[in-house]
């Protein structure tokens, strides 16, 4: 009977260590899946962080550039008036003397004297 309550004693152990093996992995992968939980959690606040950085950033970058735009939009119309001004005051000038031009260069064309070039010689 010894032997039996022995055999008994040591199949009562081995479940007793199998029992605690399990309840240790339990708290093992129970760890692991809070530490995975953690993970994906600490992740998706990270994303949420990052978002509002990009925004905050995008923002800034988009006042600055209407900024500049604007500020280049100004020139471009100045440049505008500008170029608008000159071809006025060059209309100007052709109207005021494109009359006197066409005159004096029919007066050139028309009103011909002739005379001897310098370098004409005359062989007799």
């Amino acid at each position: 009977m010894t032997s039996q309550s022995q055999g008994i004693h040591q199949l009562l152990q081995a479940e007793k260590r199998a029992k605690d093996k399990l309840e240790e992995a339990k708290k093992k992968t129970g760890t692991a899946s809070g530490k995975g939980k953690r993970l994906k959690q600490a992740k998706e606040e990270a994303m949420v962080e990052i978002d509002q950085y990009r925004m905050q950033r995008d923002k800034e970058f988009r006042l600055k550039q209407s900024k500049i735009m604007g500020s280049q939009n100004n020139l471009s119309d100045e440049i505008e008036e500008q170029t608008l001004g000159k071809i006025q005051e060059l209309n100007g000038h052709y109207n005021k003397y494109m009359e006197s031009v066409m005159n004096q260069l029919l007066s050139m064309v028309c009103d011909m004297k002739p005379e001897i070039h310098v370098n004409y010689r005359a062989t007799n």
